[in-house]
C-alpha cells in the first residue's frame, strides 16, 4: 500500500529540530501521552522542514535490554504510526506550518507490541483533535 509509506523526508533527523523538542526553556513544546507512549511536539515554519507537513522521530527508553529489542520496538512504533498518520499529515498539508514530533515508548519491553498498538493511535487522535480544534 503506497498510501501507508513513511518517506525518508518525513523522518525527523535535523539535530536543531530534535534538540528544540527537548529544550527546557521552550514554551512552544507540548507533550501528550497515553499509557506507555509519550509524544513531544511543536509546530515550526514549513521552511524548516523543507515543506514536509509532518516530521517524526522515534525513541525508546534506555531501559531496553539490548539493541535488538530497541530496534524491534522502534520498528513497531514506525509501523503503527504509518497506519495512523493520515489525519495529521492531511491536516498539516494545507497549513503554512509543519509539525515536528518525537514518539517515545516508556513501557515494559515484553508488552511493547500490544501497548504500542493500543496507545499510539490514541495519542495521535488526541493530537489531531488538538489541531483541528485550533483551526
Amino acid at each position: 500500500m503506497a498510501g501507508n509509506r513513511l518517506p525518508r523526508s518525513s523522518r525527523l533527523k535535523r539535530q536543531r529540530l530534535i534538540r528544540a523538542l527537548f529544550a527546557r526553556n521552550k514554551a512552544d513544546v507540548n507533550v501528550l501521552s497515553s499509557g506507555s507512549v509519550l509524544v513531544r511536539f511543536r509546530t515550526v515554519p514549513a521552511v524548516e522542514t523543507s515543506g514536509v507537513p509532518v516530521q517524526v522521530g522515534f525513541a525508546i527508553s534506555g531501559q531496553a535490554s539490548t539493541k535488538v529489542v530497541r530496534n524491534r520496538i522502534r520498528r513497531v512504533l514506525r509501523e503503527v504510526y504509518r497506519h495512523h498518520q493520515h489525519t495529521l499529515v492531511d491536516h498539516f498539508a494545507v497549513r503554512p506550518d509543519s509539525l515536528t514530533m518525537m514518539v517515545m515508548y516508556r513501557g515494559k519491553e515484553a508488552e511493547a507490541s500490544r501497548n504500542i498498538q493500543k496507545d499510539l493511535p490514541t495519542v495521535l487522535d488526541k493530537l489531531a483533535t488538538r489541531f483541528t480544534d485550533d483551526s
